[in-house]
């Protein structure tokens, strides 16, 4: 058996942490399609208040970075928060009568407080870039973790039956959906980077375990953002 690395040993020591988040009331009604709306509404306004303060790590990351290619880094990501993420909690806070201003000075609740405090206090206080990242990690690995095992324990939630863009008309809320959360996806912060990484190694960085299962986008030489973008 190999030896495992040190964010996989990490990983294994949050399991149980993890399942717990799993297995909560909030995420078996959300994979069963029983969760109530005013719930999910104070999950909405508390995830903006999160993302305010979770963005603030990424510019500590930037002020200890110490080369263009860190800055980059924290940069994209930093991007990534402000511009696609906003962008659907935007849309539900308008859904809900909401607007971002409105919530500003609402308190976190006081988990949300005591984990983004944490994150921040690291970033601020630590030596070097590579500590911040650190203390965001945990929120991208378990994040990914739990929803990769909800949608494997709860496979129906992906039996819609899919539509083929090219019957889209117009005015189909999916285009609606792509202007507001990508409008210009050539000038994301995340598409820059990949782009650089491109032009100096030859191919895209980001990893993946098999082709891309659109055909137009299993070129890794190349960061398609066109397709699918608008209708033709």
């Amino acid at each position: 058996m190999s030896e495992q690395t040190f964010v996989q040993q990490l990983v294994q020591e949050s399991l149980p942490v993890w399942e717990k988040c799993l297995h909560s009331e909030f995420l078996t009604h959300l994979a069963d399609g029983t969760l109530d709306e005013a719930c999910f509404k104070g999950y909405i306004v508390e995830d903006s208040l999160y993302l305010r303060e979770y963005a603030k790590v990424f510019a500590w990351g930037m002020t200890k970075a110490k080369d263009m290619q860190t800055i980059r880094t924290y940069y994209s990501l930093l991007s990534f928060v402000n511009e696609s993420e906003d962008a659907a909690r935007l849309h539900y806070l308008k859904h809900f009568g909401l607007t971002d201003e409105g919530i500003q000075s609402l308190p976190l609740r006081p988990e949300n407080r005591a984990y983004v405090d944490y994150m921040i206090d690291t970033a601020r206080n630590s030596e070097g870039a590579a500590e911040c990242m650190m203390a965001c990690l945990p929120c991208m690995l378990s994040y990914s973790w739990i929803f990769q095992k909800l949608l494997k324990e709860h496979p129906a939630v992906q039996d819609a039956p899919a539509i083929p863009v090219k019957t889209l008309t117009k005015d189909a809320p999916y285009y609606a959906y792509q202007a507001a959360v990508c409008p210009d996806a050539a000038r994301v912060a995340s598409h820059q980077v990949i782009e650089e990484h491109i032009g100096t190694s030859g191919k895209d960085y980001r990893f993946e375990e098999k082709p891309h299962p659109v055909e137009a986008l299993r070129d890794r030489t190349q960061d398609n953002t066109t397709i699918a973008r608008g209708k033709i």
